[in-house]
């Protein structure tokens, strides 16, 4: 479902708290493997930005759509493209996972 008042960019305080309430959303991780090596959240849907033009198939369409890279700017660049083509609830992590570990996690490893 499109909500026309969904925005751009959500906090990372803000998908702890959709996260831990329940609500149906997927996390779209565009990170290079070996950054997932260091860390991750769990249950996310890894797609390397350098092939989510290609892999669109695989992401939800019916719920929020929670992009994330390390500090916000692949996944916002990613969220844009998204949005453009179809994912209109699509939004960007701002901070990325490094801001998610200093905030949310502090025992999630950084780098």
């Amino acid at each position: 479902m499109h909500d026309p008042a969904m925005p751009m960019e959500i906090e990372v305080e803000d998908l702890r708290d959709l996260l831990q309430g329940g609500r149906d959303v997927a996390v779209l991780d565009v990170r290079e493997p070996w950054e997932l090596d260091i860390c991750r959240l769990p249950d996310s849907l890894d797609i390397p930005l350098s092939v989510l033009t290609e892999r669109t198939d695989a992401l939800p369409r019916d719920r929020t759509l929670v992009v994330v890279c390390h500090h916000g700017a692949r996944s916002a660049h990613a969220t844009a493209w998204l949005r453009r083509n179809g994912f209109e609830n699509a939004v960007n992590l701002g901070g990325g996972i490094d801001a998610w570990a200093r905030r949310v996690d502090p025992n999630m490893r950084t780098y």
